[in-house]
């Protein structure tokens, strides 16, 4: 019997369940070139579909994320035309991971900016964090992050105040 492809593997369920992300992660970190079926994934037809590329794909990243360095241009889009709060968190946490150049860097500064106004508490966070990753390794961008952080400290859900001062310390004392 023909194994389903990844795709085939995160259809089905519901949103409340992550359905056989765990089994695609170790999939696509055994073949990295599957990778390009998660890219896909997020303009799949399917809003569970795309919600769980994205998972699968952020998580599949996190040791390595040069698999992400070949659809950066698609990855930038995606980040900058979903309305999903499910792939704008996940969006979040791979943008930093991307190879990129000066006009990429502000590209994902501008997406990430916006996404601090999203309904979503979890793609708030997220893009603060990524701020700061950002930062971290670009320090021209340290006062915009550092803003963003105050700003959050200030007028942000709990969640975005609690990452908002965890971030400044490092920030402020690194």
């Amino acid at each position: 019997m023909k194994r389903p492809s990844l795709l085939e593997e995160l259809a089905g369920g519901d949103r409340r369940s992550i359905g056989r992300v765990p089994s695609v992660v170790r999939r696509a970190r055994r073949n990295p070139a599957l990778a390009s079926e998660l890219v896909r994934g997020l303009r799949h037809d399917d809003p569970l579909v795309r919600m769980r590329a994205a998972d699968a794909l952020e998580k599949a990243s996190r040791d390595r994320p040069a698999i992400l360095a070949p659809f950066k241009a698609v990855l930038l889009t995606v980040a900058a035309e979903s309305a999903e709060q499910e792939v704008r968190w996940h969006a979040a946490q791979m943008l930093p991971r991307l190879p990129l150049t000066r006009k990429d860097t502000e590209r994902a500064v501008s997406i990430l900016r916006g996404y601090l106004a999203d309904r979503s508490s979890i793609v708030n966070v997220c893009a603060l964090q990524a701020l700061a990753d950002l930062a971290s390794r670009d320090r021209s961008l340290v006062p915009m992050a550092v803003v963003a952080m105050e700003a959050a400290c200030r007028t942000g859900t709990p969640a975005m105040q609690a990452r908002g001062k965890k971030l400044l310390s490092i920030f402020k004392n690194g």
